[in-house]
């Protein structure tokens, strides 16, 4: 029996694919294992706490909202039109200012309560959560616009040339 190899999900020249929980897993992995690596080097036992939970955690949700968002755009979205840096600063900024926001709020009221009113963890959230925001908005949005084709322009006025001596 002479089997064929499977024809490749991918048409060559296409994109890659866009495959959320790839992106998710990645989101969480990378952040954590830097940022535990540099705490493990640097000595720094709560960096490495750190990026096992509010490091990477945020990563991974972040991708997860983000790329859950994007997915669900439909194929003549404007998403498609910007350039990628522009698209994933759209998404980028709100997405951190919400992160910051929800990190101050955080640092101030988690102290309160008895169980973590001597814990650091509380202060590192104004740090954690917007930086691995930025980071996962970033990546996350960047690489679902590549895997993407390009919208061409829809409106296109033409453009006739003048016949010598009219004016419009």
């Amino acid at each position: 029996m002479n089997k064929k190899a499977p024809a490749s999900k991918k048409a060559s020249g296409a994109p890659p694919p866009f495959t959320l929980w790839r992106e998710v897993l990645v989101s969480y992995a990378m952040p954590a294992v830097t940022a535990g690596i540099g705490g493990a080097v640097s000595r720094q036992p709560e960096l490495v706490v750190a990026a096992a939970t509010t490091i990477g955690g945020t990563s991974a949700l972040v991708a997860a909202l983000v790329g859950a968002a994007l997915r669900r755009r439909p194929a003549n979205s404007w998403t498609r039109r910007p350039p990628r840096a522009l698209l994933a600063a759209l998404f980028a900024l709100p997405a951190t200012a919400l992160a910051l926001a929800v990190g101050l709020a955080a640092a101030h009221w988690l102290p309160q309560l008895p169980a973590l009113a001597d814990s650091p963890w509380p202060g590192r959230l104004p740090v954690d959560l917007p930086l691995s925001s930025a980071i996962a908005t970033t990546v996350i949005t960047w690489r679902w616009r590549g895997s993407r084709p390009a919208r061409p322009p829809q409106h296109r006025i033409p453009t006739h040339p003048q016949p010598e001596g009219q004016t419009s």
